[in-house]
């Protein structure tokens, strides 16, 4: 085990090195800059330019990236000027990780029950319908149910608030826009996941012993069923959160992914490196928690 985890803690390393490198490069790409937007003369553009050290080539620039963010540094915002962008990291993630945590729980909560009903349900009315929503909640990109919900619910019917998280009603709309797809993945790979042990023969050997079908069910089938739930939560994790940089937009949330959509906007370079840099931390840092729970859940599995 000990091995195992420090080989995937030095791939880690690895990948996240290289999404580092590939961000950097590929983001100074994109034409424009920070101070392009505040019309300013050339000259006070120069000087800007070289306050920062966007002045110099971009393989010092590079250079010195990584050396201040080996020593924990990720840079001051160029447009949200006096603030550090670990300052803001710090400030506006609680707000985007509370959401998302409600989005992985209501998922898993919803999702888990669904997925093991429409497996005992299999060709009957209950799992068509349930089948007929998981359709429909994947293929349907999140902002549309963002927006829809905004409209109907919130503008039209008036049901809900529609803007911030002052309230825990806030809190209805963007977590269920943002965890419908979760949990419609995680129904239909669980009832797959049932439906796939179903036949086997250790279960008919559980039933032959006379274990109430409950037992067989969360004793034996499930350790079985539930490793496609458990590789899906890493990425999970990571979708939700990045999904919610969209629905934060739509909403009017003042989390991290708002942050981000207009650093992207605006150029703002260390801006854009430090929320992607966390973000990628947070998924490497979520698949590796999901390689290890495979040998808690069943340890059959060999690494």
């Amino acid at each position: 085990m000990l091995k195992f985890v420090s080989f995937r803690f030095a791939s880690a390393v690895v990948t996240l090195f290289i999404v580092i490198t590939a961000t950097f490069f590929l983001m100074f790409l994109v034409p424009g800059g920070p101070f392009l937007s505040e019309r300013v003369n050339q000259q006070t553009l120069d000087a800007m330019n070289k306050r920062y050290g966007l002045d110099k080539p971009i393989y010092v620039q590079y250079g010195n990236y990584l050396k201040n963010l080996l020593q924990g540094d990720m840079g001051i915002s160029y447009k949200r000027r006096g603030y550090t962008i670990t300052e803001i990291i710090f400030e506006k993630f609680p707000v985007s990780a509370r959401m998302g945590a409600l989005a992985i729980l209501s998922a898993l909560i919803i999702g888990i029950p669904a997925g093991i009903l429409a497996a005992y349900k299999r060709n009957t009315i209950i799992d068509r319908i349930i089948m007929v929503i998981c359709t429909l909640g994947i293929a349907l990109p999140s902002f549309i149910i963002s927006a829809s919900l905004l409209y109907i619910v919130g503008m039209h019917l008036k049901l809900l608030p529609t803007i911030g998280l002052a309230k825990p009603q806030n809190y209805i709309m963007p977590v269920f826009a943002l965890s419908l797809s979760p949990t419609c993945y995680i129904i239909r790979l669980l009832r797959s996941g049932i439906l796939d042990v179903q036949g086997q023969d250790y279960l008919k050997t559980a039933r032959s012993k006379g274990l109430s079908e409950r037992k067989v069910m969360f004793k034996h089938a499930m350790k079985n069923a539930i490793i496609p739930v458990i590789t899906y939560l890493g990425p999970m994790t990571a979708g939700v959160l990045t999904g919610s940089f969209v629905i934060e937009k739509i909403f009017s949330i003042p989390g991290l992914g708002k942050y981000f959509i207009d650093s992207i906007e605006g150029r703002d370079y260390t801006m854009i490196m430090g929320t992607t840099i966390f973000f990628a931390a947070i998924l490497i840092a979520a698949n590796l928690i999901v390689d290890i729970l495979y040998c808690v859940i069943d340890p059959r599995i060999k690494y």
